[in-house]
């Protein structure tokens, strides 16, 4: 008897193994229907093949079905449009596990392109999002945008044109955004409230802000820390910030290279940092008050190392900070601490290029008194580098 249901056991999973199909969506009249009961009679192991053109949306589309992959063309080859959307939410909604998405392109949604909340192992490959008429405040706030997430690959993805952020990654963990470009968004790659991530070899261009690594309070996780940036060209980002007032990110300033605030234990290193009109790197405080009592609004533990440095600081785009240029000799220094907490904070920067600090005395000081000179961090304590993100292996098999 035992033996009879092993077998059993063997044929039934042999045969949900060949039960996996690829369902073929062309483009054309009734596209968003098709291509919605596509995503909703999906089962585990199945793709969805979107075909080549353009598909003429009116609604957001939606995914909760796990191990699914969803596949175009590329990100020429096959476009969802989402012109005509009548309501307000994401172009597509995942809210499953182990979905990868890849080759097909996200344009004009009136919310977030791509957005997955709760969804474990999820891959987005060969992607494009983008908002066709530039930046505006009334294009969706987020390109790409994982939240509450374990495990996340972001690889080979542009974005262009979103109000927040092109690249976002919030409330998750082990994470890894790579080989992508972020272009005319507010903050190019975001990285909010998460533990372990890997931000290397992109390119953060023509951004408000290039890559901002944050944690806010009054969320349900917070004490981002274990974050390592490397690797990636952030030059030129002199777009101005198009942000909807009150959003966090209207606060960055036109030119912000690297921002990190309110984290701890992250490492900076190998990056290209040029042309950005603030600073190439700025290392600040949450200003904001807040009511959390386990929420530290202050940079802890940062390492700033072997990065490439070109032109900064040039046109400083914050309260008095052209007053404050003109006072140095017409530029800031390359990289802008607001020197909350001193020493205490364990900051530590080798790079050959200077450090302008605010010695500003606590997160919620006015800049009107700021004591701005010249610091010397290059002799802080060994910080240990955060380990690599390594993520599951099908993971990797799954873009190969």
């Amino acid at each position: 008897m035992g033996r009879m249901l092993c077998l059993a056991a063997l044929i039934a999973a042999s045969s949900t193994g060949a039960a996996a199909r690829t369902i073929t969506v062309e483009a054309g009249p009734d596209a968003q229907e098709r291509l919605q009961t596509a995503l909703i009679e999906a089962a585990p192991g199945d793709v969805v093949q979107i075909g080549e053109g353009r598909f003429e949306l009116t609604d957001g589309l939606s995914l909760d079905v796990p191990r699914v992959t969803v596949r175009g063309t590329g990100i020429d080859g096959t476009v969802l449009s989402f012109k005509g959307q009548q309501g307000a939410g994401e172009g597509l909604l995942v809210t499953s596990d182990d979905v990868v998405l890849r080759d097909f392109a996200v344009e004009d949604s009136r919310g977030d392109g791509i957005k997955s909340k709760g969804a474990d192992r999820i891959v987005y490959h060969n992607i494009r999002v983008e908002w066709t008429g530039g930046p505006k405040p009334t294009n969706g706030a987020y390109g790409v945008y994982p939240v509450e997430s374990q495990d996340v690959l972001i690889d080979t993805v542009l974005v262009r044109g979103a109000s927040d952020a092109g690249i976002y990654v919030g409330q998750s963990r082990r994470i890894v955004v790579r080989n992508s470009r972020a272009e005319r968004n507010v903050a190019g790659i975001e990285i909010e409230n998460s533990f372990e991530a890997d931000v290397h070899d992109n390119i953060a261009q023509y951004n408000t802000g290039g890559i901002l690594v944050f944690d806010l309070p009054n969320l349900p996780q917070m004490g981002g820390h274990s974050i390592r940036v490397f690797d990636n060209i952030v030059s030129d980002n002199d777009t101005p910030n198009f942000a909807p007032k009150g959003n966090i990110v209207a606060t960055v300033p036109m030119g912000t290279g690297v921002m990190i605030m309110a984290n701890r234990d992250v490492h900076v290193f190998n990056n290209a940092l040029e042309g950005n009109a603030t600073a190439n790197v700025m290392i600040v405080a949450y200003k904001q008050p807040f009511e959390d009592a386990k929420y530290e609004p202050r940079v802890r533990n940062l390492v700033v190392r072997d990065n490439l440095h070109g032109r900064a600081g040039f046109a400083p785009d914050f309260p008095g900070g052209k007053d404050l240029a003109a006072a140095m000799g017409g530029s800031l220094l390359p990289i802008f601490w607001d020197g909350v907490g001193g020493a205490d904070t364990n900051i530590r920067v080798t790079d050959r290029v200077g450090v302008l600090s605010l010695n500003l005395a606590k997160p919620t000081s006015p800049v009107t008194e700021a004591k701005p000179a010249p610091a010397d961090l290059s002799g802080g304590a060994d910080i240990a580098e955060p380990k690599p993100v390594v993520l599951p292996a099908a993971m990797e098999a799954a873009i190969r």
